[in-house]
Protein backbone atom coordinates (compact mmCIF):
# COMPACT_ATOMS: atom_id res chain seq x y z
CA UNK A 1 0.00 0.00 0.00
CA UNK A 2 2.81 2.44 0.92
CA UNK A 3 4.57 1.70 -2.38
CA UNK A 4 1.35 2.41 -4.28
CA UNK A 5 0.96 5.74 -2.49
CA UNK A 6 4.55 6.59 -3.33
CA UNK A 7 4.08 5.77 -6.99
CA UNK A 8 0.91 7.88 -7.05
CA UNK A 9 2.88 10.81 -5.61
CA UNK A 10 5.51 10.37 -8.32
CA UNK A 11 2.83 10.48 -11.00
CA UNK A 12 1.21 13.54 -9.39
CA UNK A 13 4.51 15.41 -9.42
CA UNK A 14 5.15 14.61 -13.07
CA UNK A 15 1.73 16.07 -13.85
CA UNK A 16 2.57 19.16 -11.81
CA UNK A 17 5.73 19.58 -13.86
CA UNK A 18 3.68 19.46 -17.05
CA UNK A 19 1.22 21.99 -15.62
CA UNK A 20 4.05 24.34 -14.64
CA UNK A 21 5.57 24.20 -18.10
CA UNK A 22 2.13 24.81 -19.64
CA UNK A 23 2.04 28.04 -17.64
CA UNK A 24 5.46 29.02 -18.99
CA UNK A 25 7.26 28.17 -15.75
CA UNK A 26 10.19 25.86 -16.60
CA UNK A 27 10.79 23.04 -14.14
CA UNK A 28 14.52 23.12 -14.78
CA UNK A 29 15.44 26.61 -15.97
CA UNK A 30 18.86 27.32 -17.42
CA UNK A 31 20.87 30.45 -16.84
CA UNK A 32 22.89 31.89 -14.01
CA UNK A 33 21.60 31.77 -10.44
CA UNK A 34 21.95 34.83 -8.26
CA UNK A 35 22.61 34.42 -4.53
CA UNK A 36 23.55 37.24 -2.21
CA UNK A 37 23.83 35.17 0.99
CA UNK A 38 23.96 31.61 2.20
CA UNK A 39 21.36 30.81 4.82
CA UNK A 40 24.09 30.75 7.44
CA UNK A 41 25.17 34.18 6.21
CA UNK A 42 21.66 35.55 6.67
CA UNK A 43 21.36 34.11 10.18
CA UNK A 44 24.82 35.35 11.18
CA UNK A 45 24.13 38.93 10.08
CA UNK A 46 20.40 38.82 10.77
CA UNK A 47 20.04 41.81 13.12
CA UNK A 48 21.90 44.12 10.75
CA UNK A 49 19.99 42.88 7.69
CA UNK A 50 16.70 43.36 9.53
CA UNK A 51 17.55 46.84 10.82
CA UNK A 52 18.68 48.09 7.40
CA UNK A 53 15.91 46.22 5.52
CA UNK A 54 18.61 44.96 3.17
CA UNK A 55 17.22 42.68 0.42
CA UNK A 56 18.68 39.17 0.43
CA UNK A 57 18.54 36.42 -2.14
CA UNK A 58 18.92 32.81 -1.03
CA UNK A 59 18.61 29.42 -2.71
CA UNK A 60 17.97 25.90 -1.47
CA UNK A 61 15.62 22.96 -1.08
CA UNK A 62 12.15 23.24 0.46
CA UNK A 63 12.16 21.01 3.51
CA UNK A 64 8.63 21.71 4.66
CA UNK A 65 5.69 23.67 3.28
CA UNK A 66 2.62 24.80 5.24
CA UNK A 67 -0.27 26.68 3.59
CA UNK A 68 -2.59 28.87 5.67
CA UNK A 69 -5.15 30.59 3.47
CA UNK A 70 -3.54 33.81 2.29
CA UNK A 71 -0.06 33.00 3.53
CA UNK A 72 2.35 30.09 3.77
CA UNK A 73 5.44 29.14 5.73
CA UNK A 74 8.28 27.04 4.37
CA UNK A 75 11.62 25.83 5.66
CA UNK A 76 14.46 26.27 3.18
CA UNK A 77 17.81 24.46 3.48
CA UNK A 78 21.14 24.89 1.75
CA UNK A 79 24.47 23.34 2.68
CA UNK A 80 25.12 25.98 5.33
CA UNK A 81 21.86 25.74 7.28
CA UNK A 82 18.10 26.06 7.37
CA UNK A 83 15.63 28.88 7.97
CA UNK A 84 12.00 29.81 7.61
CA UNK A 85 10.35 31.62 4.69
CA UNK A 86 7.05 33.52 4.78
CA UNK A 87 4.99 33.85 1.60
CA UNK A 88 2.04 36.26 1.48
CA UNK A 89 -0.59 36.35 -1.24
CA UNK A 90 -0.73 40.15 -1.18
CA UNK A 91 3.07 40.35 -1.45
CA UNK A 92 3.81 38.01 -4.36
CA UNK A 93 0.52 38.33 -6.21
CA UNK A 94 -2.73 36.41 -5.95
CA UNK A 95 -2.39 34.54 -9.26
CA UNK A 96 1.23 33.46 -8.66
CA UNK A 97 0.39 32.51 -5.09
CA UNK A 98 -2.41 30.26 -6.32
CA UNK A 99 -0.08 28.65 -8.87
CA UNK A 100 2.53 27.96 -6.20
CA UNK A 101 -0.03 26.51 -3.84
CA UNK A 102 -1.17 24.12 -6.54
CA UNK A 103 2.16 23.19 -8.07
CA UNK A 104 5.00 23.73 -5.55
CA UNK A 105 6.10 20.78 -3.38
CA UNK A 106 8.46 20.09 -0.52
CA UNK A 107 11.86 18.93 -1.85
CA UNK A 108 11.70 21.41 -4.77
CA UNK A 109 14.68 23.76 -5.20
CA UNK A 110 13.86 27.45 -5.30
CA UNK A 111 15.43 30.90 -5.28
CA UNK A 112 13.80 33.61 -3.20
CA UNK A 113 14.46 37.28 -2.54
CA UNK A 114 13.10 39.21 0.38
CA UNK A 115 13.87 40.89 3.67
CA UNK A 116 14.67 39.65 7.16
CA UNK A 117 11.83 39.72 9.70
CA UNK A 118 11.01 38.14 13.05
CA UNK A 119 7.61 36.47 13.36
CA UNK A 120 5.23 36.90 16.30
CA UNK A 121 6.63 33.73 17.87
CA UNK A 122 10.20 34.99 17.54
CA UNK A 123 11.28 32.95 14.49
CA UNK A 124 13.90 34.56 12.28
CA UNK A 125 12.36 34.52 8.80
CA UNK A 126 12.70 35.84 5.26
CA UNK A 127 9.63 37.70 4.04
CA UNK A 128 9.50 36.57 0.40
CA UNK A 129 9.16 39.19 -2.34
CA UNK A 130 9.96 36.99 -5.35
CA UNK A 131 10.27 33.26 -5.87
CA UNK A 132 11.69 31.22 -8.76
CA UNK A 133 11.59 27.46 -9.20
CA UNK A 134 15.10 26.12 -9.86
CA UNK A 135 14.52 22.37 -9.98
CA UNK A 136 11.33 20.33 -9.61
CA UNK A 137 11.65 17.22 -7.40
CA UNK A 138 9.71 14.36 -8.96
CA UNK A 139 10.09 12.14 -5.91
CA UNK A 140 9.22 13.16 -2.37
CA UNK A 141 11.65 12.87 0.47
CA UNK A 142 10.99 9.91 2.80
CA UNK A 143 7.93 10.25 5.03
CA UNK A 144 10.13 10.92 8.06
CA UNK A 145 13.15 12.09 6.11
CA UNK A 146 14.65 13.80 9.14
CA UNK A 147 15.15 10.45 10.80
CA UNK A 148 15.75 7.95 7.98
CA UNK A 149 16.98 4.81 9.71
CA UNK A 150 16.46 1.87 7.35
CA UNK A 151 19.97 0.52 6.78
CA UNK A 152 19.34 -0.76 3.24
CA UNK A 153 17.87 2.57 2.12
CA UNK A 154 20.60 4.56 3.81
CA UNK A 155 23.40 2.72 2.01
CA UNK A 156 21.68 2.32 -1.36
CA UNK A 157 20.36 5.89 -1.52
CA UNK A 158 23.11 7.79 0.23
CA UNK A 159 21.73 11.08 -1.06
CA UNK A 160 18.64 10.56 1.13
CA UNK A 161 20.82 9.50 4.05
CA UNK A 162 22.81 12.73 3.80
CA UNK A 163 19.62 14.78 3.66
CA UNK A 164 17.95 12.94 6.50
CA UNK A 165 20.75 12.50 9.00
CA UNK A 166 23.02 15.46 9.75
CA UNK A 167 25.45 13.23 11.65
CA UNK A 168 26.06 11.22 8.46
CA UNK A 169 26.96 14.35 6.53
CA UNK A 170 29.24 15.42 9.39
CA UNK A 171 30.99 12.04 9.25
CA UNK A 172 31.93 12.57 5.61
CA UNK A 173 33.04 16.12 6.30
CA UNK A 174 35.39 14.64 8.91
CA UNK A 175 36.66 12.13 6.36
CA UNK A 176 37.42 14.93 3.91
CA UNK A 177 39.22 16.92 6.59
CA UNK A 178 41.22 13.83 7.56
CA UNK A 179 42.50 13.27 4.02
CA UNK A 180 43.27 16.97 3.57
CA UNK A 181 45.17 17.00 6.87
CA UNK A 182 47.13 13.92 5.82
CA UNK A 183 48.19 15.56 2.58
CA UNK A 184 49.07 18.81 4.31
CA UNK A 185 51.18 17.08 6.95
CA UNK A 186 53.19 15.23 4.32
CA UNK A 187 53.49 18.12 1.87
CA UNK A 188 54.80 20.35 4.66
CA UNK A 189 57.58 17.79 5.22
CA UNK A 190 58.63 17.61 1.56
CA UNK A 191 56.89 14.39 0.60
CA UNK A 192 55.71 14.27 -3.00
CA UNK A 193 52.31 12.91 -3.99
CA UNK A 194 52.32 10.64 -7.04
CA UNK A 195 49.94 8.42 -9.01
CA UNK A 196 50.64 4.83 -10.03
CA UNK A 197 48.64 2.39 -12.21
CA UNK A 198 45.35 0.94 -11.05
CA UNK A 199 45.35 -1.51 -13.97
CA UNK A 200 48.34 -3.78 -13.46
CA UNK A 201 49.70 -6.80 -15.35
CA UNK A 202 50.57 -8.41 -12.00
CA UNK A 203 48.70 -7.63 -8.77
CA UNK A 204 51.44 -7.03 -6.20
CA UNK A 205 52.26 -5.31 -2.94
CA UNK A 206 49.91 -7.23 -0.65
CA UNK A 207 48.53 -10.66 0.08
CA UNK A 208 45.05 -10.54 -1.42
CA UNK A 209 42.85 -11.99 -4.14
CA UNK A 210 42.59 -9.58 -7.11
CA UNK A 211 39.86 -8.61 -9.52
CA UNK A 212 40.64 -9.54 -13.11
CA UNK A 213 39.60 -7.69 -16.27
CA UNK A 214 40.49 -7.78 -19.96
CA UNK A 215 41.92 -5.06 -22.17
CA UNK A 216 40.45 -5.52 -25.64
CA UNK A 217 42.92 -3.44 -27.67
CA UNK A 218 45.97 -5.20 -26.21
CA UNK A 219 44.13 -8.51 -25.81
CA UNK A 220 45.62 -9.06 -22.37
CA UNK A 221 44.25 -9.72 -18.91
CA UNK A 222 44.88 -7.01 -16.33
CA UNK A 223 44.21 -6.79 -12.63
CA UNK A 224 42.79 -4.00 -10.50
CA UNK A 225 45.54 -3.12 -8.08
CA UNK A 226 45.50 -4.53 -4.58
CA UNK A 227 48.18 -2.05 -3.46
CA UNK A 228 50.46 0.60 -5.04
CA UNK A 229 53.54 -0.61 -3.12
CA UNK A 230 55.74 -2.08 -5.84
CA UNK A 231 55.35 0.90 -8.17
CA UNK A 232 56.08 3.35 -5.37
CA UNK A 233 59.26 1.46 -4.49
CA UNK A 234 60.32 1.66 -8.13
CA UNK A 235 60.03 5.44 -7.79
CA UNK A 236 62.39 5.29 -4.80
CA UNK A 237 64.80 3.36 -7.05
CA UNK A 238 64.35 6.19 -9.55
CA UNK A 239 65.57 8.80 -7.07
CA UNK A 240 62.47 10.06 -5.24
CA UNK A 241 63.30 9.74 -1.54
CA UNK A 242 59.91 10.79 -0.11
CA UNK A 243 56.80 9.68 -2.03
CA UNK A 244 53.20 8.89 -1.17
CA UNK A 245 49.92 8.04 -2.86
CA UNK A 246 46.27 8.18 -1.78
CA UNK A 247 44.04 6.17 -4.06
CA UNK A 248 41.58 3.36 -4.60
CA UNK A 249 42.58 -0.27 -4.27
CA UNK A 250 40.54 -3.39 -4.96
CA UNK A 251 40.49 -6.82 -3.33
CA UNK A 252 38.18 -9.60 -4.44
CA UNK A 253 37.30 -10.77 -0.97
CA UNK A 254 34.34 -10.96 1.38
CA UNK A 255 32.19 -8.02 2.42
CA UNK A 256 31.56 -7.40 6.10
CA UNK A 257 31.66 -4.65 8.72
CA UNK A 258 35.44 -4.28 8.28
CA UNK A 259 35.91 -4.98 4.55
CA UNK A 260 34.75 -3.48 1.26
CA UNK A 261 35.96 -4.71 -2.16
CA UNK A 262 37.12 -1.21 -3.12
CA UNK A 263 38.72 1.02 -0.57
CA UNK A 264 41.03 4.01 -0.22
CA UNK A 265 44.64 3.30 0.66
CA UNK A 266 47.42 5.66 1.71
CA UNK A 267 50.98 4.44 1.15
CA UNK A 268 54.22 6.30 1.81
CA UNK A 269 57.90 5.47 1.29
CA UNK A 270 60.86 7.27 2.84
CA UNK A 271 64.52 6.54 2.11
CA UNK A 272 67.36 6.82 4.63
CA UNK A 273 65.22 7.05 7.79
CA UNK A 274 65.93 4.97 10.90
CA UNK A 275 63.44 2.78 12.75
CA UNK A 276 62.73 4.97 15.77
CA UNK A 277 62.49 8.16 13.73
CA UNK A 278 60.10 6.47 11.33
CA UNK A 279 57.76 5.04 13.95
CA UNK A 280 57.82 8.35 15.85
CA UNK A 281 56.94 10.14 12.61
CA UNK A 282 53.96 7.82 12.05
CA UNK A 283 52.71 8.48 15.58
CA UNK A 284 53.04 12.23 15.07
CA UNK A 285 51.26 11.98 11.70
CA UNK A 286 48.34 10.06 13.19
CA UNK A 287 47.90 12.46 16.11
CA UNK A 288 48.11 15.52 13.88
CA UNK A 289 45.60 14.19 11.35
CA UNK A 290 43.13 13.14 14.06
CA UNK A 291 43.47 16.45 15.92
CA UNK A 292 42.96 18.46 12.74
CA UNK A 293 40.00 16.41 11.51
CA UNK A 294 38.11 16.14 14.81
CA UNK A 295 39.47 18.85 17.11
CA UNK A 296 40.61 16.33 19.72
CA UNK A 297 42.91 13.34 20.27
CA UNK A 298 40.47 11.67 22.67
CA UNK A 299 37.54 10.29 20.73
CA UNK A 300 34.44 8.26 21.62
CA UNK A 301 34.40 4.70 20.33
CA UNK A 302 31.75 2.16 21.16
CA UNK A 303 30.90 2.44 24.85
CA UNK A 304 34.27 3.96 25.69
CA UNK A 305 36.84 6.17 24.04
CA UNK A 306 40.20 6.04 22.30
CA UNK A 307 43.03 8.19 23.61
CA UNK A 308 45.47 8.98 20.82
CA UNK A 309 47.22 11.65 22.87
CA UNK A 310 49.14 9.56 25.37
CA UNK A 311 52.09 7.24 24.85
CA UNK A 312 51.20 4.25 22.67
CA UNK A 313 52.07 0.82 23.99
CA UNK A 314 54.69 -1.26 22.16
CA UNK A 315 55.08 -5.03 22.02
CA UNK A 316 56.00 -7.76 19.55
CA UNK A 317 53.83 -10.18 17.62
CA UNK A 318 55.26 -13.10 19.59
CA UNK A 319 54.99 -11.42 23.02
CA UNK A 320 51.43 -10.24 22.40
CA UNK A 321 50.30 -13.83 21.80
CA UNK A 322 52.18 -15.08 24.86
CA UNK A 323 50.59 -12.35 27.00
CA UNK A 324 47.07 -13.21 25.82
CA UNK A 325 47.06 -17.01 25.71
CA UNK A 326 50.45 -18.26 26.88
CA UNK A 327 51.34 -19.83 23.53
CA UNK A 328 54.89 -19.21 22.29
CA UNK A 329 54.90 -19.36 18.49
CA UNK A 330 58.67 -19.87 18.49
CA UNK A 331 58.01 -23.38 19.81
CA UNK A 332 55.45 -24.12 17.07
CA UNK A 333 57.34 -24.88 13.89
CA UNK A 334 54.61 -26.52 11.79
CA UNK A 335 50.99 -25.68 10.95
CA UNK A 336 49.86 -28.84 12.76
CA UNK A 337 51.61 -27.67 15.92
CA UNK A 338 49.79 -24.31 15.77
CA UNK A 339 46.43 -26.02 15.32
CA UNK A 340 47.09 -28.42 18.19
CA UNK A 341 48.14 -25.62 20.56
CA UNK A 342 45.02 -23.58 19.76
CA UNK A 343 42.71 -26.55 20.22
CA UNK A 344 44.36 -27.44 23.53
CA UNK A 345 43.23 -24.04 24.85
CA UNK A 346 39.84 -24.03 23.08
CA UNK A 347 40.77 -20.93 21.10
CA UNK A 348 38.00 -20.33 18.49
CA UNK A 349 40.36 -20.17 15.52
CA UNK A 350 39.43 -21.41 12.05
CA UNK A 351 42.52 -22.75 10.28
CA UNK A 352 40.58 -24.47 7.49
CA UNK A 353 41.57 -21.94 4.82
CA UNK A 354 45.11 -21.33 6.11
CA UNK A 355 47.98 -22.41 3.89
CA UNK A 356 51.51 -22.29 5.24
CA UNK A 357 52.91 -21.58 8.67
CA UNK A 358 52.53 -17.80 8.38
CA UNK A 359 48.78 -17.90 7.76
CA UNK A 360 48.38 -20.24 10.78
CA UNK A 361 50.33 -17.81 12.99
CA UNK A 362 48.17 -14.96 11.69
CA UNK A 363 44.90 -16.75 12.48
CA UNK A 364 46.11 -17.47 16.01
CA UNK A 365 47.13 -13.83 16.43
CA UNK A 366 43.78 -12.50 15.19
CA UNK A 367 41.81 -14.72 17.60
CA UNK A 368 43.93 -13.93 20.65
CA UNK A 369 46.25 -10.91 20.80
CA UNK A 370 44.62 -8.74 18.15
CA UNK A 371 41.11 -9.31 19.47
CA UNK A 372 42.24 -8.34 22.97
CA UNK A 373 44.10 -5.16 21.97
CA UNK A 374 41.93 -2.11 22.68
CA UNK A 375 44.19 0.93 23.24
CA UNK A 376 46.42 2.04 20.32
CA UNK A 377 49.37 -0.37 20.37
CA UNK A 378 52.39 -0.80 18.09
CA UNK A 379 52.99 -4.50 17.44
CA UNK A 380 56.44 -5.19 16.00
CA UNK A 381 58.19 -8.00 14.16
CA UNK A 382 55.57 -10.18 12.50
CA UNK A 383 56.65 -13.62 11.25
CA UNK A 384 58.67 -13.37 8.07
CA UNK A 385 56.17 -15.56 6.17
CA UNK A 386 53.53 -12.84 6.61
CA UNK A 387 55.72 -10.01 5.28
CA UNK A 388 57.35 -11.08 2.00
CA UNK A 389 58.35 -7.49 1.20
CA UNK A 390 60.07 -6.65 4.51
CA UNK A 391 63.63 -7.40 5.61
CA UNK A 392 64.34 -10.17 8.08
CA UNK A 393 65.63 -9.13 11.49
CA UNK A 394 69.34 -9.67 11.98
CA UNK A 395 68.63 -10.73 15.57
CA UNK A 396 65.98 -13.28 14.53
CA UNK A 397 65.72 -14.16 10.82
CA UNK A 398 62.28 -15.74 11.38
CA UNK A 399 60.83 -12.29 12.10
CA UNK A 400 60.32 -9.30 9.79
CA UNK A 401 61.25 -5.65 10.25
CA UNK A 402 57.58 -4.70 10.43
CA UNK A 403 55.17 -2.93 12.75
CA UNK A 404 51.41 -2.53 12.83
CA UNK A 405 49.19 -0.22 14.84
CA UNK A 406 46.37 -2.25 16.39
CA UNK A 407 43.39 -0.95 18.37
CA UNK A 408 39.95 -2.28 19.23
CA UNK A 409 40.85 -5.56 17.59
CA UNK A 410 41.76 -4.14 14.17
CA UNK A 411 44.95 -3.35 12.29
CA UNK A 412 45.00 0.33 11.30
CA UNK A 413 48.58 0.95 10.18
CA UNK A 414 50.86 -1.55 8.44
CA UNK A 415 54.48 -0.49 8.15
CA UNK A 416 57.90 -1.93 7.34
CA UNK A 417 60.64 -0.02 9.07
CA UNK A 418 63.14 -1.85 6.85
CA UNK A 419 61.78 -2.57 3.38
CA UNK A 420 63.41 -5.50 1.61
CA UNK A 421 65.90 -4.12 -0.92
CA UNK A 422 67.94 -7.28 -1.57
CA UNK A 423 66.81 -8.48 -5.04
CA UNK A 424 68.10 -12.03 -4.50
CA UNK A 425 66.28 -12.38 -1.20
CA UNK A 426 63.17 -10.83 -2.74
CA UNK A 427 63.24 -13.35 -5.58
CA UNK A 428 63.47 -16.20 -3.08
CA UNK A 429 60.53 -14.76 -1.15
CA UNK A 430 58.46 -14.50 -4.32
CA UNK A 431 59.31 -18.10 -5.14
CA UNK A 432 58.13 -19.15 -1.67
CA UNK A 433 54.92 -17.21 -2.27
CA UNK A 434 54.53 -18.99 -5.60
CA UNK A 435 54.77 -22.32 -3.78
CA UNK A 436 51.88 -21.19 -1.58
CA UNK A 437 49.89 -20.23 -4.67
CA UNK A 438 50.57 -23.65 -6.17
CA UNK A 439 49.29 -25.17 -2.92
CA UNK A 440 46.02 -23.30 -3.32
CA UNK A 441 46.50 -19.96 -1.57
CA UNK A 442 44.34 -17.24 -3.15
CA UNK A 443 46.25 -14.45 -1.42
CA UNK A 444 49.94 -15.29 -1.88
CA UNK A 445 51.94 -12.78 -3.91
CA UNK A 446 53.02 -13.20 -7.51
CA UNK A 447 56.49 -13.22 -9.05
CA UNK A 448 57.09 -9.71 -10.42
CA UNK A 449 60.08 -9.57 -12.73
CA UNK A 450 59.71 -5.83 -13.42
CA UNK A 451 59.96 -5.08 -9.71
CA UNK A 452 62.91 -7.42 -9.27
CA UNK A 453 64.69 -5.75 -12.19
CA UNK A 454 64.17 -2.40 -10.49
CA UNK A 455 65.60 -3.72 -7.22
CA UNK A 456 68.64 -4.96 -9.13
CA UNK A 457 69.28 -1.34 -10.09
CA UNK A 458 69.65 -0.66 -6.37
CA UNK A 459 67.12 0.66 -3.86
CA UNK A 460 68.38 2.67 -0.88
CA UNK A 461 67.44 1.68 2.69
CA UNK A 462 63.75 2.56 2.83
CA UNK A 463 60.83 2.53 5.25
CA UNK A 464 57.22 2.29 4.11
CA UNK A 465 53.68 2.38 5.47
CA UNK A 466 50.14 1.66 4.36
CA UNK A 467 47.00 2.98 6.08
CA UNK A 468 43.45 2.09 5.13
CA UNK A 469 41.68 5.44 5.01
CA UNK A 470 38.21 3.91 5.43
CA UNK A 471 39.16 1.94 8.51
CA UNK A 472 40.92 4.89 10.13
CA UNK A 473 37.92 7.12 9.41
CA UNK A 474 35.59 4.52 10.94
CA UNK A 475 37.57 4.67 14.15
CA UNK A 476 37.76 8.42 14.47
CA UNK A 477 34.03 8.86 13.71
CA UNK A 478 32.90 6.05 16.04
CA UNK A 479 31.43 4.07 13.16
CA UNK A 480 31.04 0.32 13.76
CA UNK A 481 30.80 -0.48 10.05
CA UNK A 482 32.98 0.63 7.13
CA UNK A 483 29.83 1.24 5.09
CA UNK A 484 29.18 4.23 7.36
CA UNK A 485 32.31 5.99 6.04
CA UNK A 486 32.17 4.95 2.37
CA UNK A 487 29.74 7.13 0.45
CA UNK A 488 28.62 4.38 -1.89
CA UNK A 489 29.64 0.99 -0.49
CA UNK A 490 29.48 -2.20 -2.56
CA UNK A 491 26.13 -3.94 -2.00
CA UNK A 492 24.42 -7.04 -3.27
CA UNK A 493 22.01 -6.12 -6.13
CA UNK A 494 18.43 -5.72 -5.02
CA UNK A 495 16.15 -8.60 -5.90
CA UNK A 496 13.31 -7.89 -8.27
CA UNK A 497 9.93 -8.15 -6.50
Amino acid sequence: MEEAVYLDEHAVRIQKLKDLEALGIPGYPSGDIARSHTICGVLTDFENLQATETPVQVVGRIISLRWHGGSAFADLADESGRMQLHLRKDKIGEEFYAQLKQLLDHADFISVSGTAIVTKVGERTIEVATLQLLSKALRPLPEKWHGLSDIETRYRQRELDLLANPEVKARFVTRSKMISALRQFLNDRDFMEVETPMLQPIPGGANARPFITHHNALDIDLYLRIAPELYLKRLVVGGFEKVYEIGRCFRNEGIDYAHNPEFTMFEMYWAYVNKNEFVGFLEELMRSVIQTATGSTTLPYGEGEIDFGGAWARTTFRDSIIQNCGIDIDTLLTPAAVVAAARAQNIPADFSSCIGLGEHYDELFKRTARAATIAPTWIFDYPLELKPLAKALTSDPTKSASVQLVMHGAEIVNAYYHELNDPLDQRARFMAQQDLRDAGSQEAQWMDEDFLRALEQGMPPTSGVGIGIDRLCAFITNSPNLKEVILFPTLRPQQEV
